[in-house]
């Protein structure tokens, strides 16, 4: 299948960058589990998506990973309106908080793993 070409808004660029080179601690945690090919396809950090930035993304399977933190806690509905948005371009969301990958971060990259496996048949 073709990966689909999603638009962005080019404004975005400077922040992405800027979001890959400071890292929360558990997406640094997180990217050093999934990065380099670890789970057989390859993710992108902070990657442009429409007027979003998605954490995670792998084009292979159009997986976007999020890690949400307490500032996720107070935005629940505009987290849930842009999941919607970029769902309508074919991607697929899985969603972590911070508080999961401190203390169940094993069972966090079992569940990536399991999707990627899922999505790769």
């Amino acid at each position: 299948m073709p990966n689909p070409i999603i638009p962005y808004d080019p404004k975005l660029r400077k922040f992405a960058r800027e979001l890959r080179n400071n890292p929360t601690p558990q997406e640094k945690k997180l990217w050093e589990a999934i990065r380099k090919r670890k789970l057989q396809v390859q993710f992108h950090r902070q990657v442009p998506m429409d007027h979003f930035i998605v954490d995670f993304y792998c084009h292979e399977i159009m997986l976007v990973i999020e890690v949400d933190g307490r500032y996720h806690d107070y935005q629940i509905l505009e987290d849930s309106r842009r999941q919607v948005r970029l769902e309508r371009y074919g991607m697929f969301f899985l969603r972590f908080s911070n508080k999961e990958i401190d203390e169940n971060f094993e069972q966090v990259v079992k569940a990536i793993q399991k999707e990627v496996y899922l999505r790769l048949d």
